[in-house]
C-alpha cells in the first residue's frame, strides 16, 4: 500500500501545485541551439492531463528552453530553489525521455525530496534495471510506458489515499519493496487525448512547434526504442493541432516528430489537403519539417500534397552508407538506390536533412574490415554525391532496452557506467568497444572529422557570392522560378553551414573542457590490460 499521505499531507480546501521539469542536457551540444526553440512533446501532454484533473494548478519548466527573465542560479540554469519559494510545487514530474539528462534528472529529485515533494518520473529511459536505480534515487513513482492515462489514474488515487497497486504501468517502493503492477496497454485511440497546451510553459519561448498523431512503427530497427503497431489519431486530431497552435500562439513553423509521417497513407494524404485549404482560407504559409521514410519517395501523389500542405525539409534516416553496417541494422537499400531516391525528394522541391549511424557494431556472423579513414571517405562521398542539405552523423547509442544494446551487453563490449556515464548517451560519444579495425578514439574523431567537413566557415564567402550573383538570376527572363529555387537553396544551404560551423566549435570546445578524452583513453587502457 502506497499513498500520497504516506509522503505529504495535502490541505484539501487548497489548490495543488504539479510542476513537470524538462531536465536540461549536461552540457552544450549539437541539438542546444534547435532544443531553445522547441520544447518535447511528452511532457506538455502530461501537463496537460493534469490540468485537467480538478483542484490542480500546472506548470511546466524546460530546463533547455528557459528565458533569461525565469530564476537562475550561477551556472544559468533554473534556480529551483526560488521557483520552489514562489510558487510552492506539491507534485513534480520529470522528463526522463532522453538518456543523457538522467543525472540532472536526479540532481533536480534530490532537490525537491529534501523539500518534501512527491516525485513522479517517466520516458522511455526508465525500462528494467533503470526502474530500481530511478526508485534509489530520490523518485516515489516511476510511470511505465505511455503516461496520459497513468497519471491520471495516479493524481486520482493519490488524492483519495487510494490504493495504487491496482493501477497498471507504475512502479514504486511499498515496505522496502520495488513494485511494479501489470504493463498498461498502448493507447490504441490518441484522439481521446486533449490537445496539448503550450500556454503551460513558464519562462520559455517558442518558435517551432512540436505535433504529433501516430505512436508507433512498423520498422523494428534494432537500435531504435519506438516498436509495435503504428496506431493514428483521427485526421481532426491532427488537423486541430496546427489551427489551435496557429490561432492561439500564431505558431506557423512545425515539426511533426512521429517517427515516419505517411505510415497512414490515405489519413495523411487527407490531413495534408486540409492543411493546404486552411493556409489558402486565412492567407498564411506554414513551415513544416516531417520524418519520413526514403522510399516514400516512389509515391508521387503524397509528395505533391505534402508540399502543398508547406512541408519543406523531410528528415531521412539513411544511417550509413556501407553495405555491411545496412546489412548488420537489417535496411534493404542500397547506397545508389538511396541517393536516386534522395534525388526524387529534391526534384519535387524538398530540403533534405540527412541522418547517419557512423560506426555500426557487426553482428556476429559478420565482420567488417574497413578502416576509419575509408569509411570516412565513404560517407562524405555519398552525401556530397545525394547533395543532402544538412546533416547530423550520431554514433551508436546502446539506448535501454533496445535489441542493440542486449546485443552489446551480451558480448560485454559497453563501457562502464561508473568511467562513461548517462551524461554521454545523446550520440555524440562512443559508448563501446567496436569492432576492429575501429577503435573508439577513431569512432569519436571520425564523427568529430565528418561534421566539421560538412559545416565549414569557409560557406561564409560562398554565401556572399550567392548574395552577389542574386541580381543575375532575379532579373533573368529565362524560368524565374527554378533559377530562384536553385539560388535560395545555395544560399540557405551555405548559411547553415555556417550555424553548423559554430554550434560544433563551441560543442567541441564544451568537449575538451569535459575531459571526455581522458576518460575514453582510461577505458581503453584498462580493457588493454
Amino acid at each position: 500500500m502506497s499513498s500520497l499521505n504516506d509522503i505529504s499531507e495535502f490541505n484539501p480546501n487548497r489548490k495543488k501545485i504539479f510542476r513537470m521539469i524538462i531536465p536540461c542536457y549536461p552540457a552544450f551540444n549539437i541539438y542546444s541551439s534547435v532544443a531553445r526553440k522547441t520544447t518535447a512533446l511528452g511532457p506538455i501532454m502530461i501537463a496537460t492531463v493534469v490540468s485537467k484533473i480538478p483542484g490542480w494548478e500546472v506548470e511546466v519548466i524546460d530546463e533547455n528552453n528557459y528565458c533569461w527573465c525565469g530564476p537562475q542560479n550561477a551556472e544559468g540554469k533554473p534556480a529551483h530553489c526560488l521557483l520552489q519559494q514562489s510558487r510552492a510545487a506539491d507534485v513534480v514530474g520529470l522528463y526522463g525521455g532522453l538518456t543523457s539528462t538522467i543525472p540532472r534528472l536526479y540532481e533536480i529529485a534530490s532537490f525537491y525530496r529534501k523539500h518534501g515533494v512527491i516525485n513522479i518520473c517517466g520516458g522511455q529511459h526508465f525500462i528494467e534495471d533503470n526502474i530500481r536505480e530511478a526508485l534509489n534515487n530520490n523518485i516515489d513513482y516511476v510511470v511505465v510506458g505511455e503516461g496520459e492515462v497513468t497519471i491520471r489514474e495516479l493524481f486520482e488515487a493519490l488524492c483519495t489515499n487510494k490504493d495504487v497497486e491496482s493501477i497498471d504501468g507504475i512502479a514504486f517502493r511499498s515496505d522496502g519493496n520495488i513494485i511494479v503492477t501489470q504493463q498498461r496497454k498502448p493507447i490504441e485511440d490518441l484522439s481521446n487525448l486533449p490537445l496539448p497546451d503550450f500556454s503551460l510553459l513558464r519562462y520559455a519561448k517558442v518558435s517551432l512547434y512540436p505535433v504529433s498523431w501516430t505512436r508507433g512503427c512498423g520498422m523494428n530497427c534494432e537500435f531504435c526504442t519506438v516498436k509495435g503497431k503504428v496506431r493514428c489519431g483521427t485526421v481532426d486530431y491532427a488537423f486541430q493541432q496546427f489551427t489551435s497552435i496557429f490561432e492561439r500562439f500564431n505558431g506557423k513553423s512545425f515539426f511533426i516528430v512521429d517517427d515516419l509521417f505517411g505510415q497512414k497513407r490515405e489519413l495523411t494524404i487527407e490531413l495534408c489537403r486540409r492543411l493546404k485549404a486552411y493556409q489558402e482560407l486565412i492567407g498564411v504559409r506554414f513551415f513544416i519539417s516531417v520524418q519520413i521514410r526514403l522510399d516514400k519517395a516512389n509515391d508521387s501523389e503524397l509528395l505533391s500534397v505534402m508540399r502543398d500542405a508547406g512541408v519543406k525539409v523531410v528528415a531521412i534516416g539513411f544511417e550509413s552508407p556501407v553495405s555491411s553496417e545496412l546489412e548488420a541494422m537489417d535496411k534493404r537499400l542500397n547506397s545508389k538506390e538511396m541517393i536516386n531516391l534522395t534525388n526524387i525528394f529534391h526534384r519535387t522541391g524538398f530540403r533534405v536533412h540527412g541522418m547517419f549511424i557512423f560506426g555500426y557494431p557487426a553482428k556476429v556472423d559478420q565482420k567488417f574490415t574497413l578502416s576509419a579513414r575509408e569509411r570516412v571517405k565513404l560517407f562524405y562521398s555519398f552525401i556530397r554525391k545525394a547533395r543532402i542539405d544538412t546533416i547530423q552523423v550520431v554514433l551508436p547509442v546502446p539506448l535501454p532496452g533496445t535489441e542493440l544494446t542486449r546485443r552489446l551487453e551480451a558480448a560485454k563490449r559497453i563501457f562502464p557506467k561508473e568511467s562513461i556515464g548517462w551524461e554521454y548517451y545523446d550520440g555524440n560519444f562512443p559508448l563501446f568497444f567496436p569492432d576492429e579495425p575501429l577503435t573508439a578514439q577513431d569512432m569519436y574523431l571520425s564523427h568529430k572529422l565528418l561534421m566539421t567537413r560538412f559545416y565549414r566557415f569557409r560557406y561564409f564567402f560562398a554565401m556572399i557570392l550567392n548574395i552577389i550573383i542574386f541580381p543575375m538570376i532575379i532579373f533573368s527572363i529565362f524560368n524565374l522560378r527554378r533559377g530562384w529555387n536553385w539560388w535560395y537553396r545555395a544560399w540557405r544551404n551555405n548559411l547553415w553551414r555556417i550555424v553548423g560551423w559554430s554550434i560544433i566549435r563551441k560543442w567541441s570546445a564544451c568537449s575538451k573542457k569535459d575531459g571526455f578524452g581522458e576518460k575514453l583513453a582510461f577505458v581503453e587502457h584498462q580493457n588493454r590490460q
